[in-house]
């Protein structure tokens, strides 16, 4: 636990939440922003700043629930019709608490929110990506 993690303190009990799960791994409670209705994160309880400092059996327990979590959050609203699921690691990534966390987003319509990925193809060829590929490669644990 970091004292100075609002999620450590919510896990703790010293911050209020709203819980929709919990298990002795995770918590699972809305987010406050409510980017959109039924927003919840999914935190591991053991704090880990991000995705790269999870361990396999950690990431096994976490991303084990998810799915369960998803499908609760998607039955409860009708007009729920799919939802983003994503993780942000790093101040650069948009990463504000730096407590591992999954953000399940439910969409209701392709107005409310907005999520860009451009096409770069354009800046590759074949031996850019293979050594992307390769470097990735080499460091794969």
């Amino acid at each position: 636990m970091d004292e100075n993690c609002i999620f450590c303190k919510i896990v703790a009990g010293e911050i209020p939440s709203y819980t929709v799960y919990e298990d002795d791994v995770v918590k699972a409670f809305l987010d406050i922003s409510q980017g959109t209705p039924g927003h919840t994160l999914v935190i591991p309880k053991k704090h880990v700043p991000d995705l790269f400092a999870y361990d396999e059996d950690l990431a096994s327990a976490v991303f084990s629930r998810i799915p369960k979590i998803a499908r609760a959050v998607k039955a409860s609203n009708p007009n729920i019709k799919a939802m983003n699921v994503m993780n942000n690691n790093g101040k650069l990534a948009y990463q504000s608490v730096f407590h591992s966390h999954f953000h399940l987003v439910p969409r209701y319509t392709d107005d409310n929110f907005k999520i860009i990925f451009q096409d770069n193809s354009k800046k590759y060829n074949h031996e850019s990506y293979t050594r992307i590929q390769q470097s990735i490669i080499d460091h794969m644990e």
